[in-house]
């Protein structure tokens, strides 16, 4: 089980900083974070797979609020702060960082040709 040792937001880039207690840190993008994140709306409350989030490029932390010694909640200038981010979710962001970034965006490109591939109908 790896902790948290320290937390730092960089505001310019929208950027966290992870630090662990075996001294790995991961830095994760607003973006990221907003896009992933574990509250039921953004995870789809026990659906297959989780409610796409489009549109969150620009989107930045407000507030890290510490949650006793195991997380932290992120509240988002869009709004969104009902997420609590574990040590050990914020682990799993940070090891998978490039896999689920990648599913992310195919997921994002998937949408966006659908939704502009409507069949027209014609009317007779």
């Amino acid at each position: 089980m790896y902790l948290v040792t320290k937390l730092h937001f960089h505001r310019k880039s929208k950027k966290l900083d992870v630090h662990f207690d075996d001294d790995v840190i991961y830095t994760l993008p607003c973006e990221y974070l907003r896009t992933h994140s574990p509250s039921a709306e953004v995870q789809g409350h026990g659906a297959e797979q989780s409610k796409l989030v489009l549109n969150k490029d620009a989107v930045t932390i407000t507030a890290l609020d510490p949650v006793g010694h195991y997380a932290v909640r992120l509240s988002f200038d869009d709004g969104h702060n009902s997420g609590l981010f574990s040590w050990q979710y914020l682990r799993e962001l940070g090891v998978n960082h490039t896999t689920y970034w990648q599913t992310y965006c195919d997921r994002v490109a998937q949408h966006n040709e659908q939704a502009h591939s409507v069949p027209i109908k014609f009317m007779p």
